[in-house]
């Protein structure tokens, strides 16, 4: 209804949202599932885990059923993702000296808040940086 009246609504009456969205999502226009795909996709290149993209979708309104792609894509990549944050922030294998007590606490509650489970932060965190070469790492 916002929009309609930003754009200067000008019909009789006020204006049929329902049908308009009806006619939205008819047209491709609206697609949660292609939303969510997306914004899984996009939040694994950003180096986020699985916890984290379940929450931007539920935040969105994405529904368990459009978001079930979206769900498995942050799962297969969720390896990926923990390195690219990894990398992304110079910690785990790619930290230039290896970190103190308090720095590792801090690494290691970046990685959880990022929404990577607690085993794979372990994993990137105790990796060297010989071992990312290593298939079973990548």
């Amino acid at each position: 209804m916002r929009k309609l009246k930003e754009r200067g609504w000008s019909g009789e009456g006020p204006a049929e949202t329902d049908a308009l969205c009806d006619k939205c999502v008819r047209l491709g226009f609206i697609d949660d599932a292609a939303f969510a795909a997306a914004r899984a996709t996009a939040l694994g290149r950003r180096g986020y885990g699985a916890r984290r993209v379940d929450i931007a979708l539920r935040a969105a309104g994405v529904g368990e059923a459009d978001g079930s792609e979206a769900r498995a894509i942050a799962d297969d990549g969720a390896l990926a993702a923990a390195m690219r944050f990894a990398e992304r922030k110079r910690i785990g294998p790619y930290a230039s000296a290896p970190p103190d007590d308090a720095a590792r606490r801090r690494q290691f509650a970046a990685m959880m808040r990022a929404g990577h489970p607690y085993d794979l932060v372990r994993k990137v965190l105790r990796a060297s940086p010989d071992e990312l070469e290593d298939e079973d790492l990548r």
